[in-house]
């Protein structure tokens, strides 16, 4: 890896451990979820960092994919509270994520989670095999009780790249690829449902796929930011600004069909079940 990747790296993670301590510290009772969205956005932008996706605040059986577009969802107590966010230096990006429950200290699928993730961290080096540590996530998981996300992974991160290989699956398997000198993300999905999420609507957050010809002026208007602005990284459209509600459905609708975007549909614990995740960032050197 260049020296300049790991300085990025670095940088984004001073940034993204700051962000994490703050995001702990809120009180989420009763608060929009929209609230806690724009406020650690904000913190990562005041920091010279930019957010690598929208935050997303994901409650209860919404595993993952979900970022608030209006105020309309209040975080109530008892809410099993999941915020992921991402920043991002010069496109090197550092992945964090973390659950709360809402008005209690303490949750068992909490618990399993950190601990999982905790035992994962700890085998991770040059040349661990990906097996290893998906076999350490769900023996810890199972030792509690529950049951991992099977159809959600950790994973490789890459210059401008979320999702890069390797994918770490946080169910046991005997893919024998082996960590390189990278940065992975360890992410433990965990729950008391069947272990499987699945596709909800709507969407919220979306990504450049590739230029095309559109009609309409705000399509044209939000393609270009999402290659530009946003770099090629996942975007929400409550960050367009000037554009009417009616005119953004109609040019997102636009560009879908359009292939030129890509949507990200909201992922659910398909038995209604909570989930909780813990995950972090290794630089693998």
């Amino acid at each position: 890896m260049e020296e300049e990747a790991k300085e990025c790296y670095k940088k984004a993670k001073s940034i993204s451990d700051e962000v994490l301590k703050y995001a702990k510290s809120i009180k989420f009772e009763n608060v929009t979820a929209l609230s806690v969205a724009e406020t650690i956005e904000k913190l990562i932008i005041d920091k010279k960092g930019k957010p690598a996706w929208p935050v997303n605040v994901c409650v209860n059986e919404i595993a993952a994919h979900y970022s608030p577009t209006d105020a309309s969802l209040i975080l109530k107590d008892g809410d099993l509270v999941k915020i992921d966010f991402g920043v991002q230096v010069n496109g090197y990006i550092w992945d964090q994520a973390f659950t709360v429950c809402v008005g209690d200290d303490k949750n068992p699928l909490i618990e399993a989670s950190e601990k999982a993730l905790e035992k994962a961290v700890i085998l991770v080096r040059k040349g661990v095999k990906v097996c290893e540590l998906s076999e350490v996530i769900e023996d810890t998981v199972t030792s509690f009780g529950f049951k991992v996300i099977r159809n959600l992974t950790g994973h490789g991160l890459d210059r401008y790249t979320v999702h890069a290989q390797p994918s770490i699956p946080n169910v046991k398997n005997n893919i024998q690829d082996e960590i390189r000198d990278q940065a992975i993300a360890i992410e433990v999905f965990v729950t008391d449902g069947s272990g499987l999420v699945k596709e909800s609507e709507p969407p919220c957050i979306y990504r450049f796929e590739q230029d095309k010809p559109v009609r309409l002026w705000e399509a044209r208007k939000i393609l270009e930011l999402a290659k530009t602005e946003f770099e090629g990284l996942p975007f929400t459209p409550r960050w367009i600004k000037n554009v009417p509600k009616i005119k953004m459905e109609m040019a997102i609708r636009e560009l879908l069909e359009a292939n030129a975007i890509v949507a990200y549909p909201p992922l659910k614990e398909e038995t209604g079940r909570p989930v909780a995740v813990a995950e972090t960032t290794i630089l693998v050197e």
